[in-house]
């Protein structure tokens, strides 16, 4: 039986990135650790499934010392102020997905004679917040008063997703690893991405994440679109964070949803702060984060009450039960982007691409399941 040679340190450094320690890995490869100390070398089908259970590639395997994995954009997360540094696996394939289906629909743009768009980059950190998001609102065509209207967050976050996707941005929602259930994403490692592009602009929304919450994500980072950047965002009203760009991308954000001076007329001092946040939170479909944020922006609330306000009700909504379920293929079509799925079904069907290329990029094996999709895309027979 041949085996190969792998260094400890790759051992360990595959457990780390996946955030296990040996131990935890020996139930399930009870020679890893004899790999570890060095007393015994795997086989290449041991490696492949020790690569598999740390979500490793494996040739990083076969490298002589650790490699130092970076996000391959720029990364504006931090936690208590510090810039975090290390990726999770489950981030970093989730990327790499999204790069991978933003580079096929760029080529399908160009081969169809699509144009750049004239949106992306069009903005700058150095003009007027209001405006820019008086500006975006517009373009978007997103009416506040058609959100009231709206009977739930998630009615609200779809119709913001359908505009998005309207104007020709890629919007792919996901709480999970391509379409593994087993790789859930952390909310708390990121919030979502853009990734800028004149043709195929793209947004990722971390779907683990409340709806209202989403909401925010897909504003934020739709001004990064804007502004023609691709960026990694722990995008929070709450936060006026160090970095230029974050803050002023926050600023927009909150404007766009929550415009001040619609705040200001709706907002009763006199109210009680509990019911009034729950209030103007159904009334714009936000977080109640977001509103304590802007009722504190129009004076509202001092920085200390303000503060105060916050962690009560950060508290609160980490005790409240996660939602689940949904239908599969409205759900697939949310995480590929309808308009990316929409267009990948279209190119396969009319002979342009191939399946296997149309299954690994939605991350489905089955052609029942193609099929299925293609019929709620409203493209089937």
């Amino acid at each position: 039986m041949t085996r190969v040679q792998v260094a400890p340190a790759l051992l360990n450094w595959a457990c780390e990135r996946a955030g296990f320690t040996v131990g935890e890995l020996a139930h399930r490869i009870p020679q890893l650790p004899a790999w570890v100390r060095g007393d015994l070398q795997p086989t290449l089908r041991q490696l492949e499934g020790f690569a598999r259970a740390t979500h490793a590639p494996l040739g990083f395997l076969f490298l002589q010392e650790r490699p130092a994995e970076t996000v391959p954009i720029p990364d504006f997360r931090t936690v208590a102020n510090a810039q975090v540094r290390r990726p999770s696996p489950d981030l970093l394939d989730t990327l790499y997905i999204c790069q991978q289906r933003q580079e096929w629909y760029k080529d399908f743009e160009r081969a169809m004679g699509g144009t750049p768009l004239a949106f992306v980059g069009s903005v700058t950190v150095k003009q007027d917040a209001v405006r820019t998001a008086a500006r975006i609102r517009h373009i978007l065509g997103f009416d506040v008063e058609e959100r009231r209207r709206l009977t739930t967050w998630t009615d609200a976050l779809r119709r913001f997703i359908e505009q998005a996707d309207d104007l020709g941005v890629l919007v792919m929602v996901s709480g999970v690893v391509g379409s593994n259930n087993r790789r859930k994403l952390d909310p708390q490692e990121f919030r979502g991405f853009a990734l800028s592009d004149r043709v195929a602009p793209l947004v990722f929304i971390n779907g683990a994440d409340s709806k209202a919450a989403q909401m925010f994500t897909l504003a934020h980072e739709l001004v990064h679109i804007w502004l023609g950047q691709s960026a990694l965002s722990d995008a929070q009203a709450a936060l006026l964070p160090d970095h230029e760009v974050e803050r002023w991308c926050n600023q927009v954000a909150a404007e766009l949803l929550v415009p001040l001076d619609l705040l200001r007329d709706e907002y009763d001092g006199g109210a009680e702060l509990r019911d009034e946040t729950d209030r103007l939170a159904r009334r714009f479909k936000v977080s109640t984060l977001v509103i304590l944020r802007r009722i504190h922006d129009a004076g509202g609330l001092t920085r200390d009450a303000y503060w105060t306000a916050y962690d009560e009700e950060l508290a609160r909504l980490r005790a409240l039960p996660k939602g689940s379920g949904g239908n599969f293929y409205l759900t697939l079509g949310a995480r590929a982007s309808k308009r990316f799925a929409r267009a990948l079904v279209v190119s396969t069907l009319e002979g342009r691409s191939s399946f296997t290329e149309a299954f690994r990029l939605l991350g489905f094996k089955k052609m029942s399941t193609f099929e299925d999709l293609g019929r709620s895309l409203g493209l089937g027979d």
